[in-house]
């Protein structure tokens, strides 16, 4: 083009900032905003808000933020690329200084759009974010009428539904799905994945089912996707099954998350066999996370041995390893009791390929120390961590302490747990027992006392069966089944054979 002489226009270096991104280089991208100043474009709305997203997506934050404060002028696209680029990032700081530019914007005049919703809504309802931003943010969809029917607007309702979903409020999230009339695809999606997430696999796959009858919507990759959780949760393998022979005749089993998903459910429902199957097909390009999914689902199985065996194949292919690959090895170690292995892999993975040893590590290695009884190895190395040792950490203590009836130590990892979990009843509960053993009955009664000052109750525990496709589902001292009588004659029988000489000493504490 610029052999013939003709320059670029605003439109054209635009597109070339956003082509940068697919690159993946930023020295392009630096040479594409060169030559936006040598021609007096950098001022240009349009080239500029496409330079700030471009200078994200390579990370380059102080880049993106000077370009924005340069801007003589700015539109609503601006500060929604700006908000778009901060809520792109996990990391607290980002999550907070994009709730600042929303308040920002509003300053300079300009009123949140769809799309500024829409990138808000991912923020709320986790750990970085705040439930009630995103009540607020419904009120206001409300309040300024934006059509969740609208064709350009679907992406609100979905995340909405999204976001009551990961806070467990499928209430919310199936009353927001049921004021969108027009469904599309995504729509029915974001819904399925919502009940699947909150482990009501029922309504996943009824919903899943009344997609295609009522609306006549065909599933696409990422339903399935969204949808393979649910049969993992009730070790549902006919249908995870019948998934994926719908997916190779969509010929969607070319699709390597979708490939990653089939082998976490067959992992799940017990058929490691098909699990290692789907890993072995030559129709998908195997990458990081395959590997990863394997590893870990041998390690469920207890096959420590084959778990180490493929992430050494891994390292030698020159696959790049993650911190989660590192987990899911160091967990299948400690299943497996192989602790010297899993010690010599940590170090490995610290020392020589420089992965950052996460709160999740650290945590696979005290479960892996407690798993053989080194629970005061286990606490030297929670004292030695370079990060804050998380619920997780703190939980491996509590069970294996359990398991070797070490209360000291039990009472000091539940004491962290509560100050970490302050919210979470289980701890509360499992702490108080404790005392309650020891006939400590002021401790106890303290503990109960602040319970039902903070208003904390914990859910009874829930099992369930899946027999000829119907899910029976059974909580603590449950009699509402209509065979109960049935099941509690068993069960009282089995309970007579597990206490004859044979069985393990242990068994009365078991039960």
């Amino acid at each position: 083009m610029q052999q013939c002489n003709i320059m670029p226009d605003d439109f054209t270096l635009s597109i070339l900032a956003k082509a940068s991104n697919e690159l993946g280089n930023v020295v392009v991208g630096k040479l594409i905003h060169g030559k936006s100043l040598r021609l007096g474009f950098i001022s240009d709305i349009i080239v500029a808000n496409s330079l700030i997203s471009m200078y994200f997506k390579y990370g380059e934050c102080k880049e993106s933020l000077k370009l924005f404060d340069e801007m003589p002028v700015r539109n609503s696209g601006t500060w929604n690329v700006l908000l778009a680029g901060y809520a792109s990032f996990s990391d607290c700081f980002y999550v907070k200084e994009a709730w600042e530019v929303v308040r920002n914007m509003q300053i300079d005049g300009i009123k949140p759009d769809a799309f500024t919703i829409s990138s808000l809504l991912p923020l709320c309802g986790n750990t970085n974010g705040k439930l009630s931003y995103g009540k607020e943010l419904h009120c206001y969809i409300v309040k300024n009428e934006l059509d969740l029917d609208s064709g350009s607007k679907f992406h609100i309702g979905c995340g909405l539904i999204d976001m009551y979903s990961r806070e467990n409020n499928i209430i919310a999230s199936r009353y927001v799905f049921d004021q969108i009339k027009s469904r599309n695809i995504y729509v029915w999606t974001a819904m399925v994945s919502g009940y699947a997430q909150n482990e009501d696999s029922d309504k996943a796959l009824i919903l899943f089912r009344e997609m295609q009858i009522k609306d006549g919507i065909v599933p696409n990759r990422i339903s399935l996707i969204s949808l393979l959780p649910a049969c993992s949760s009730h070790a549902g393998l006919i249908n995870g099954k019948q998934i994926h022979g719908y997916a190779v005749r969509k010929e969607f089993h070319d699709d390597a998350s979708l490939c990653n998903a089939l082998i976490d459910m067959y992992s799940k429902c017990g058929s490691l066999e098909n699990a290692r199957k789907v890993f072995e097909s030559e129709s998908f390009c195997k990458d990081t996370i395959s590997w990863t999914a394997l590893i870990s689902a041998y390690g469920l199985h207890g096959q420590g041995e084959e778990s180490i065996r493929l992430y050494n194949d891994m390292v030698e292919l020159g696959i790049k390893l993650d911190q989660i690959t590192v987990v899911a090895v160091l967990s299948a170690c400690g299943r497996s009791s192989l602790v010297n292995e899993g010690l010599q892999l940590y170090h490995t993975a610290v020392q020589e390929y420089k992965i950052e040893p996460t709160a999740e590590i650290c945590a696979a290695v005290v479960d892996m120390l407690g798993n053989i009884g080194e629970l005061e190895q286990a606490l030297s190395f929670i004292k030695t961590m370079t990060v804050e040792p998380g619920p997780g950490v703190w939980g491996a203590l509590v069970s294996a302490s359990i398991r070797y009836r070490n209360y000291e130590m039990l009472e000091l990892a539940y004491r962290f747990l509560i100050e970490l979990e302050p919210e979470n009843p289980s701890n509360f509960i499992s702490l108080s027992n404790l005392y309650a053993s020891a006939s400590r009955w002021d401790v106890v009664a303290e503990l109960r006392n602040t319970m039902k000052e903070r208003g904390l109750r914990k859910a009874p525990g829930c099992s369930w069966i899946n027999i000829s496709t119907k899910t029976h589902c059974f909580h603590v001292a449950d009699k509402t089944h209509p065979s109960s009588n049935l099941i509690y004659e068993v069960l009282d029988h089995i309970f007579i054979i597990m206490k004859e000489p044979h069985c393990s000493d242990d068994i009365e504490y078991l039960i």
